[in-house]
């Protein structure tokens, strides 16, 4: 038993004097390893009497699990030390003055796409729309199904999609997701718009990205018609680019409108005389749009008997190229500090 009583106070005595966690590991098992003292007195208990295996066996046992406790306080005190140093050591001060810009760093500025998305967001809001937002990983039937695409539909062709590996989930290919979800937590009346980020299988050029921008737009409530869509799509374009925008709207087909249409502007890069931003027509893409599918509001929870309702998709990016007279839409994802500095905060 001295021997026992020895040991705990021989380990809290050197326990005073370890400062790293590789030597605390060291001191453990010098202590209670399979070679340590606490091992040699327990295996010399065979020769003992019942009795003193009984007592020697409790103590022994005690004076483990004193260790380890020792050990694991002791583990938490010098881990909290290395993260702290750590911290210390790769600290940064974010809060950029004056003389520190002397020096030669500049800030970037805010991101075009995210410059123009707020403008948006504060257009809208100030025609009585809420700002919503959705999960860029999404299943299939938010996807797919609940906006009128099912699993044999040709308009699943059209697109391809970033699976994981489950086959369930995905990337998002477009933010009209979000419309199920508002629907289905609101009642109508009700309008909304939902940006995001989205996802698919691209081949890159000056008009195309695998990830980019869109801004999902939805009205619905009684009698809401082609003249409603019409109305805000001209007041939000006017809005944006403070001037007068040729427009064109033509006949498309999406699976989640019926009737609709393709918003098309002219290409303000080159005025519409042609280049490798409207691919040499003079109009570019700009908003997807049409009267929500009947079985799309079913799938949100709301009778197409007594609401119909408008839905556009609009692309943030090809917005801000116009906007900027930006020619290529990799310049947007290149992550080049000097290329956001060129544009304007909030």
């Amino acid at each position: 038993m001295l021997v026992l009583e020895s040991l705990l106070a021989d380990f809290t005595q050197e326990l005073k004097d370890i400062h790293k966690i590789a030597d605390l590991l060291n001191l453990k098992a010098k202590y209670i390893g399979k070679q340590g003292p606490l091992a040699d007195v327990m295996k010399n208990l065979k020769d003992a009497t019942p009795e003193e295996k009984r007592t020697i066996g409790v103590r022994a046992n005690e004076l483990k699990q004193a260790i380890e406790s020792l050990v694991g306080h002791k583990m938490q005190e010098l881990e909290l030390q290395e993260i702290n140093a750590g911290l210390a050591i790769s600290k940064i001060d974010v809060s950029l003055t004056d003389s520190v810009i002397e020096k030669g760093l500049q800030a970037a500025g805010y991101h075009p796409v995210t410059i123009v998305q707020q403008e948006i967001e504060d257009i809208f809001i100030s025609m009585g729309f809420e700002v919503l937002d959705g999960p860029h990983i999404e299943d299939e039937y938010h996807n797919f199904e609940a906006l009128n695409i099912p699993a044999s539909h040709p308009a699943r062709d059209m697109q391809d999609t970033f699976w994981f590996a489950d086959k369930k989930h995905l990337l998002r290919t477009h933010t009209s997701t979000i419309q199920i979800r508002g629907m289905k937590e609101r009642k109508p009346p009700f309008r909304f718009v939902g940006p995001g980020k989205v996802f698919r299988c691209e081949r890159t050029d000056a008009s195309h990205e695998m990830v980019f921008h869109q801004l999902e737009g939805m009205m619905v409530g009684e009698d809401v018609s082609v003249g409603n869509l019409i109305y805000f799509m001209k007041t939000l374009l006017s809005e944006i680019f403070k001037r007068d925008v040729e427009v064109r709207l033509r006949p498309g087909f999406f699976p989640f409108v019926e009737p609709g249409f393709e918003l098309d502007i002219k290409c303000l890069i080159c005025a519409g005389k042609g280049c490798s931003v409207c691919k040499q027509v003079g109009w570019v893409e700009l908003l997807p749009c049409g009267l929500v599918h009947p079985n799309v509001l079913k799938a949100g929870g709301i009778d197409p008997e007594k609401h119909s309702g408008f839905a556009f998709g609009l692309g943030l990016d090809r917005l801000v190229m116009m906007k900027y007279g930006i020619d290529d839409i990799r310049y947007l994802h290149a992550g080049d500090l000097r290329f956001n500095s060129q544009f304007k905060s909030f």
